[in-house]
């Protein structure tokens, strides 16, 4: 994977250390589709995007500002890369943001 590719970037999701029960869902396993949740009323960051399992139901951290500012949420989709553990509980999370008519495939199950 080309890291200087613009249709690509993975980032480690910011905020996990407040979600951390969140987290330990099996929705945010690496290969799982999660959803980007724009933010525009967030008091702290009017560009927050917001990182979500892919049915919306808990919500892992954010986008790092200073990625979040050049992107659009819709335009971007969301695959759970890579997963750091701390005293056996997920800790930390990379994600694959690719823009949305990008093909990703899926890992079978």
């Amino acid at each position: 994977m080309r890291t200087d590719d613009p249709r690509i970037r993975v980032i480690k999701v910011a905020g996990v250390s407040y979600r951390l029960d969140a987290l330990q869902d099996g929705a945010f396993a690496p290969g799982r589709r999660l959803a980007l949740v724009p933010e525009p009323d967030n008091e702290h960051d009017p560009n927050a995007v917001g990182v979500w399992d892919d049915e919306r139901r808990l919500q892992a951290g954010y986008v790092p500002a200073d990625a979040a500012r050049d992107l659009t949420a819709e335009n971007w989709q969301a695959i759970s890369l890579h997963e750091f553990f701390d005293g056996g509980g997920r800790a930390g999370l990379r994600v694959l943001l690719a823009l949305r008519d990008a093909w990703i495939g899926l890992p079978r199950r």
